[in-house]
């Protein structure tokens, strides 16, 4: 069987693969590629995930598209206009139609011989083998595992007489109407799903370990609104999308810098949206400073009203087992329930799960440094879109895009065949390349690459000196290119 090649391989076809799908079409034209969906949809988490109330916790001026304006009212965006959003983006570019579904990326293996990898797939329901070969392969995956989330193992979970489900994978014939559910977890599922739900349901409780920060925000952006009505759509988005990214950044700043005055900011907040003699310390005070771990956003308090209106409330304490009618708790207490939800997180997974190896070595990713937060050292050709952690997913991956594509014209340029992040470096040391103590990075983070002590080695989550390094700095330093000579054989050049 005939194995097609394309100069770049974008495995994903959900908010990353369809951007970088167009900056590709945008930026080199001349480049052929195809996208490798192992769904059969496009839209990727937004498609994936169908929990009651699922949504943006960012802002849509800075998740969407740089290239494409939000037009929508609503900057805190519900997961079916956000699946929408991308739908219409890869339709009207045409990105749809370099889509192969159900396509399942398990190995990807380069030679350096070749200057190509040789991509290894699962197509459709009987898993046949199918091969790709391509000059660059392109990950835009993220790092969720998609085959299930997280769930710990509760004591006496089969004795439930109810139904208990996780959001990742929500049913499509659950009726929580008239129903009493308890929600496990304080994560950004958690608040989404508590609001949604307690429209219909007799009582909502959102169980949790220890509290979250929860912060209250406005569902539509006034200013966005206003600047529309006056300005061409592109400028007003540019506008917007910079001051929320200003905005955001020297809050991310400030509870570094002043984690003290963030949290009684946050607290006073919090109180001020509560009934009287609510006790906020024991539910909404985490242990942790802001941005340990990600905040949670709730647009127009919604989370909030629930709890005044006495239609959710929320217990903090530990679960000591379920049983027949619910969940019996560490202090004594049994919360009756008829349905429960394991909002308890996600799990990680490195590079989609694929295995790399190199001219037959494998790559083992925990063993890498990553470069400038989307390559791999000593792994060729290859990048991975990643978004921030702190900041909307969208920002950096716009970015990461914009440098492969200038990357890979300066390889056409020069004749490269071959480009390969080096640490030549011997004062550089490492570290975790997630600095968030929450759980579900904790359970991975010994699995995936490392990040440097300086640059390009060290991942800032700074969309300002992204910026700098990605859009307009260098594209050769730490970087050992490949070309052939004259007479067919392969020289590399010095590394920048």
């Amino acid at each position: 069987m005939a194995i097609d090649h394309f100069d770049v391989l974008i495995v994903g076809a959900g908010l990353s693969g369809i951007g970088a799908g167009y900056h590709l079409q945008a930026r080199c034209p001349d480049k052929t590629y195809a996208i490798l969906e192992a769904r059969g949809a496009i839209g990727g988490t937004w498609d994936l995930f169908r929990y009651p109330g699922v949504r943006s916790d960012s802002d849509m001026y800075t998740l969407g598209y740089s290239f494409r304006p939000w037009t929508d009212a609503k900057s805190i965006a519900d997961g079916p206009s956000i699946l929408s959003y991308v739908r219409a983006t890869a339709r009207e570019q045409g990105i749809d139609r370099k889509i192969r579904f159900d396509h399942r990326v398990t190995r990807a293996e380069w030679s350096s011989e070749d200057a190509r990898w040789t991509v290894e797939a699962q197509r459709g329901p009987t898993a046949e083998i199918v091969r790709f070969t391509c000059n660059f392969l392109f990950m835009c995956s993220g790092y969720y595992d998609y085959r299930e989330g997280y769930t710990p193992e509760f004591a006496g979970v089969d004795r439930f007489a109810g139904r208990v489900v996780h959001p990742q994978h929500w049913p499509d014939d659950i009726d929580w109407a008239g129903k009493r559910v308890v929600v496990i977890g304080s994560g950004a599922t958690a608040v989404t799903l508590v609001p949604a739900i307690a429209e219909s349901a007799a009582h909502v409780t959102m169980l949790q370990r220890s509290p979250s920060y929860v912060l209250s925000v406005p569902d539509e952006d006034v200013m966005a609104n206003r600047l529309r009505a006056v300005l061409p759509s592109k400028l007003a988005y540019g506008i917007v999308r910079w001051k929320n990214v200003l905005r955001f950044m020297l809050f991310f700043t400030m509870s570094r810098r002043a984690p003290g005055v963030v949290k009684r900011l946050l607290r006073r907040q919090v109180q001020a949206q509560l009934p009287a003699g609510f006790d906020v310390d024991a539910h909404f005070t985490p242990r942790y400073d802001p941005w340990d771990q990600r905040m949670c956003f709730v647009p127009h308090g919604d989370l909030f009203r629930a709890i005044r209106h006495g239609r959710a409330d929320i217990v903090t304490d530990r679960i000591e087992t379920f049983t027949e009618r619910g969940i019996s708790l560490a202090s004594g207490t049994e919360l009756a329930a008829d349905i429960i939800v394991t909002a308890t997180g996600l799990k990680l997974i490195v590079g989609g799960g694929v295995e790399l190896s190199v001219d037959g070595a494998p790559v083992d990713a925990a063993k890498a440094l990553s470069y400038k937060g989307m390559m791999l050292s000593d792994v060729p050709n290859f990048a991975s879109c990643i978004g921030y952690t702190n900041a909307s997913w969208t920002l950096k991956c716009d970015l990461t895009c914009e440098y492969v594509c200038r990357l890979l014209n300066h390889m056409a340029a020069n004749g490269y065949r071959q480009c390969t992040p080096r640490n030549v470096d011997p004062s550089i040391t490492t570290m975790p390349i997630i600095d968030f103590s929450s759980g579900y990075v904790q359970r991975s983070i010994h699995e995936f690459p490392k990040q440097g002590s300086k640059k390009p080695w060290r991942l800032y989550q700074n969309y300002a000196l992204d910026i700098a390094m990605l859009k307009f700095g260098s594209v050769d330093d730490a970087m050992e290119f490949v070309r052939t000579d004259a007479a067919g054989a392969r020289r590399a050049d010095v590394v920048g």
